[in-house]
């Protein structure tokens, strides 16, 4: 049988408080992922007029969108009754046990951050890091990508890049040519610099500030050598230095300077 009070009573003990619950719980949903968004737009505006790299924004816009919206749930669930320290502990156990077990890809991630916020080199650049030395292809989150001059694809974990010595030859905007040329002792030294330094001052890529060196640098066993250091335009350097050895030897011929090369004299004694 209907029995009207009994019907109020379920109704004012469970269905309104659950009712008020739900709709309060959907309602810091709601407001929290609102928040959340104007939040994370607003630090993503910070990051970009900051000229950080637009994959580590994206990134770390997602993370902190994840972190962000997680405390939006279990505020949700506290609203609703459900015990959210249980869950937030199971949260950070299962973060912990994921942690542990991906700790070499969350030291590459680290890595890609420090990469990518510091920017030790950025794309296009030749550098030697990580083992390898290449052309930068790619800076991404956990690996990144050369390109070598003999047109390999090396992909290196970031881990590997930031924990050695990086040498960005790409960075300046002009580097030293340092060569060595050695003449025999029979050449006429004077000529032989003067040779030189006007090959250097023929050159239009090489740099007249600063001024390029010739010095004789040692008397060698079987020659007398002279340090070339011409400043460059870096991407000059390889171009200059292959013309220049190239013809530094043809200019050396024509003159009759000779450039001694490893030999060895054998004596025999006859014995009568």
């Amino acid at each position: 049988m209907f029995q009207p009070e009994k019907m109020t009573e379920m109704v004012n003990t469970y269905v309104i408080p659950w009712g008020i619950n739900i709709a309060l719980a959907l309602l810091i949903f709601i407001v929290g992922r609102i928040v959340v968004g104007i939040l994370i737009s607003l630090f993503g505006k910070v990051m970009a007029r900051s000229k950080y790299d637009s994959m580590l924004v994206g990134f770390v816009k997602s993370i902190l969108n994840a972190i962000l919206m997680l405390f939006v749930v279990v505020a949700s669930l506290d609203q609703l009754g459900v015990d959210t320290t249980s869950l937030v502990a199971l949260l950070g156990a299962a973060g912990l046990a994921i942690g542990l077990s991906m700790k070499d890809s969350l030291a590459n991630f680290a890595a890609g951050v420090m990469l990518l916020v510091f920017r030790p080199f950025k794309a296009g650049d030749y550098v030697e890091a990580g083992g390898t030395a290449g052309s930068v292809k790619n800076i991404g989150i956990f690996t990144s990508t050369f390109n070598t001059p003999d047109n390999k694809m090396v992909i290196v974990p970031n881990g590997a890049i930031y924990g050695g010595n990086i040498t960005n030859f790409s960075a300046m905007e002009t580097r030293r040519v340092d060569m060595v040329v050695g003449i025999s002792y029979g050449s006429d030294l004077r000529k032989a610099k003067q040779i030189l330094t006007d090959m250097l001052a023929a050159d239009p890529r090489i740099l007249k500030d600063p001024a390029p060196q010739v010095a004789v640098s040692e008397l060698a066993d079987s020659s007398v050598n002279f340090v070339v250091r011409p400043w460059v335009k870096s991407a000059d350097f390889w171009a200059v230095k292959f013309d220049l050895t190239e013809a530094i030897k043809l200019r050396f011929d024509e003159e009759n300077i000779g450039i001694p090369f490893p030999q060895m004299d054998v004596h025999l004694h006859k014995q009568d």
